[in-house]
């Protein structure tokens, strides 16, 4: 996929991950559409890079089917979320706990189920941004481990449904295989994770090997997009220092 003049819609990109892929975007000649909820956040993405905002909240099911319509991208990119409260299983209320089901997996649901009853046009594509915390659990986020493998699931089960229909839509997972610093979740994790270990915040970011910037992590979801090798691939693994790696291949 060429991404030259392509419509891409991106939820949360007006700051760390989202907007590190919005750079990228941007940077490739694609139409960038950035849906969050701060205005002021929007207001300076717009006026830095020239995309197009829509101030809305991920978690309003009319929202979803009102600006896919509107806008009828050939990307959808599903990155907004919450920042989970850490702390211990035994430390957390059940609010605490579910604040990444109530808002990631919530929205999750809405724009997956618009793109897919609208529906997207045959072609498009759809990511949803998951964790490595999906693969090997984070004991000290409460519910977010399982909120993001939900995600990778939901993936897969909008891949059975545009197959079923017909739709030729694609819906791939991208999990990004690293605490990333300088992004509001990345930070509230390794900040937890270090002082529960009695280190400092860079020494624990750097068990990960070699850093993936946001700016890094859209290039390689650009990558994902543009490259044929990865256009049958379902979920995807993204890491500073060992790239792409196809982690589920093609739906059946």
């Amino acid at each position: 996929m060429n991404l030259e003049e392509k419509k891409v819609v991106v939820t949360g990109g007006s700051r760390g991950l989202g907007l590190g892929l919005v750079e990228a975007l941007v940077a490739h000649s694609a139409r960038v559409t950035v849906v969050a909820r701060d205005t002021n956040a929007l207001a300076s993405v717009r006026t830095r890079l020239g995309v197009a905002t829509i101030s809305a909240d991920v978690t309003d099911e009319s929202a979803a089917h009102r600006i896919l319509k509107e806008i009828d991208p050939d990307i959808l990119v599903l990155n907004a979320g919450a920042k989970p409260h850490m702390g211990r299983l035994d430390q957390l209320s059940w609010e605490d706990f579910s604040v990444t089901w109530e808002t990631d997996v919530r929205g999750g649901l809405y724009w997956l189920q618009a793109a897919l009853k609208i529906p997207l046009r045959s072609g498009s594509r759809v990511l949803v941004g998951s964790s490595g915390a999906a693969q090997n659990g984070s004991p000290l986020s409460g519910g977010y481990a399982g909120a993001k493998r939900m995600l990778w699931l939901m993936a897969k089960y909008a891949n059975g449904i545009s197959v079923q229909n017909k739709l030729g839509i694609r819906f791939q997972a991208i999990v990004p295989q690293q605490i990333i610093g300088d992004t509001g979740v990345g930070d509230a994790g390794a900040n937890a994770y270090a002082r529960a270990m009695g280190v400092a915040r860079d020494q624990f970011l750097a068990r990960f090997g070699k850093p993936m910037p946001p700016r890094e992590f859209g290039e390689k979801v650009v990558s994902v997009l543009e490259e044929a090798k990865y256009a049958d691939g379902v979920v995807f693994g993204l890491k500073g220092d060992a790239g792409i790696t196809v982690i589920e291949g093609a739906a059946a």
